[in-house]
């Protein structure tokens, strides 16, 4: 493989893992706290039709992607009204979730299928993109692509250097030592599941405002699964967050390339590259399953104060 294929590999795995990171830093955040929420995939499809509708008829991206993450927050919401208010089992809310989302994205989405809408388009950084290899692969995006290359260290900070991100912590780690001190667990853990559900919101409008311009149903395929299983892999670290998103969507903009190709390969097996990766990786992170960095109250509800 030349460099001259390298190089557009390489920028199409960083658009191919954009929302892939949007959505596993949300789910990092929700997991932080001490909730575990599978309603990833659910979240994502519903701030992907909300940011299409509006992008639509309103022809504004920016207007769309916001409304994207109030649609990701609307949705996650629904998921701490079962977990934190009927203090319901996570697991079961968080899949209801996605069958919810998934069957209200195809149900009101179906009349709009094949239809473009305006998004977001490549911007080049000024000097940064005229640097040989570097520009064209992490210069030449558009504006969201960019957004996420501050968001992970800005994750970091909050963690760990903020009263918030050290209390939504607490409350992941020990909640009833941090209500102890003060803290009110359960309005972190809100906290959690609302910051969450806004950035799983965004990842789904990058799919439908800058990576496809068009709706389409089922148009996740799956990518809310794959980040549910990113947080596991990266140790619930902002930083290793980036790697595998990158990761993931290198397998996917490989498998395009390669059928774009006419390889010899079955298209069935090519599709299945990013989920089969998602299996191993998770193999992988159980094996190092004491070096993990997993909220010791991950999943356990809350009890609700006398």
């Amino acid at each position: 493989m030349t460099l001259e294929m390298i190089i557009p590999l390489l920028a199409a795995t960083i658009v191919a893992g954009t929302p892939i990171l949007y959505a596993t830093l949300g789910e990092m955040i929700t997991e932080k706290s001490g909730v575990l929420n599978l309603g990833v995939e659910g979240i994502m499809i519903v701030g992907g039709l909300t940011a299409f509708l509006v992008a639509h008829f309103t022809g504004s991206p920016s207007l769309a992607f916001f409304a994207a993450g109030a649609a990701g927050i609307t949705t996650a919401s629904l998921h701490g009204i079962v977990c934190l208010v009927f203090q319901g089992n996570q697991v079961v809310s968080g899949l209801a979730l996605t069958i919810l989302g998934t069957g209200f994205a195809n149900y009101f989405g179906t009349s709009y299928v094949g239809l473009s809408a305006p998004g977001f388009q490549p911007m080049a950084v000024p000097l940064l993109a005229d640097i040989p290899a570097i520009g064209p692969i992490f210069f030449q995006h558009d504006p969201l692509v960019y957004l996420t290359y501050i968001l992970p260290p800005c994750l970091w900070i909050f963690f760990n250097n903020t009263r918030y991100g050290l209390g939504l912590r607490a409350v992941g780690e020990f909640p009833e030592a941090a209500a102890a001190a003060g803290l009110n667990a359960r309005g972190y853990r809100w906290l959690g599941i609302l910051g969450g559900g806004f950035f799983m919101g965004l990842g789904g409008a990058y799919l439908s405002l800058a990576y496809t311009h068009l709706w389409t149903n089922n148009l996740t395929a799956g990518r809310g699964w794959i980040a549910v299983a990113l947080v596991i892999f990266a140790f619930w670290r902002p930083g290793r967050a980036v790697f595998g998103a990158y990761l993931f969507g290198g397998i996917m903009a490989l498998q395009l390339r390669l059928q774009a190709t006419g390889t010899q390969l079955p298209s069935s097996l090519l599709l299945m590259l990013p989920y089969g990766l998602t299996v191993f990786v998770l193999v992988l992170s159980s094996l190092g399953r004491r070096r993990t960095n997993e909220p010791a109250a991950l999943g356990v509800n809350v009890e609700p104060a006398d």
